[in-house]
């Protein structure tokens, strides 16, 4: 895990937004799945770095970075960060929340992108009305009141004893590492609290204006529905590609992180 001391801070409009910068050569940035922060990344910024500059920040309400008082959209706050950093245009990869992050990026600011992976992600159109991340959203929302991160855990890690897998298949490490990222996030806000995001939309309609690379990485456990969403992300961009990893879920790049180092270092080369 990094240490707090390492992080550098990017003073917004808002409050400052905290990041990792590590490593020399081609931008690369590393945007973290919901509840967490840049820790997630633990398996990738060392094998990333030897060969990237890497940049992984707390997106706004997470971790070490300030909670949003005023309206805030993602894309604008990374934009801000890679020019207050002169590190654009920059490689996005993206899980869940991330991976929407990287695609409205590449919509709203696209000189700033030179590619996108996403895992466990499509757009925000399929996010924002996904029964499913519906479902996960309003877990989160009770996890607030009760204190209790375990079923969202379950939900992300495909733990459905009978259906997927049971938890005694999961490396007990990981859980324990999202729930030290996740309550440390949890502890920032209060139940009821405003929601400031303001959201991007009509991303399904923009995608064939999307003129770079673009990789979907999904492990084969993700519901159907996002595999499908994932697929039509890629199929609809001009340069899309997909590739599935078995026996995973929405953690792959915790779970099996040789596995998603090599398919990511595979793209960056390839770029």
């Amino acid at each position: 895990m990094t240490a707090a001391a390492e992080l550098r801070f990017f003073p917004s409009a808002d409050g400052d937004l905290a990041y990792l910068d590590t490593g020399s050569g081609d931008p690369v940035v590393l945007l973290h799945c919901g509840f967490v922060d840049h820790r997630f990344w633990a398996d990738q910024i060392p094998a990333l770095a030897a060969e990237y500059r890497v940049i992984a920040p707390d997106v706004r309400g997470h971790g070490f970075s300030a909670n949003a008082n005023a309206p805030f959209r993602w894309a604008d706050d990374l934009a801000g960060l890679l020019r207050h950093l002169d590190a654009g245009p920059a490689v996005l990869v993206g899980v869940s929340m991330g991976g929407v992050i990287a695609t409205d990026t590449v919509l709203e600011h696209p000189e700033l992108v030179r590619a996108v992976v996403t895992c466990g992600a499509a757009t925000g159109d399929y996010t924002y009305t996904d029964p499913w991340t519906r479902e996960i959203q309003a877990e989160y929302a009770r996890t607030l009141g009760a204190g209790d991160i375990d079923g969202w855990l379950a939900a992300f890690l495909r733990v459905v004893p009978g259906e997927h897998r049971s938890a005694a298949d999961i490396d007990p490490e990981i859980p324990r590492r999202l729930r030290e990222m996740a309550l440390h996030t949890i502890m920032k806000h209060t139940p009821g609290e405003k929601d400031w995001q303001v959201r991007v939309t009509d991303s399904w309609p923009r995608l064939a204006g999307i003129d770079v690379p673009v990789l979907a990485l999904n492990g084969s456990l993700e519901p159907a529905d996002l595999l499908d969403a994932a697929d039509r992300l890629v199929r609809e961009v001009p340069d899309g590609r997909a590739q599935t990893v078995e026996g995973v879920g929405h953690y792959l790049s915790m779970e099996k992180p040789d596995a998603f180092n090599r398919a990511v270092l595979e793209f960056l080369r390839s770029l």
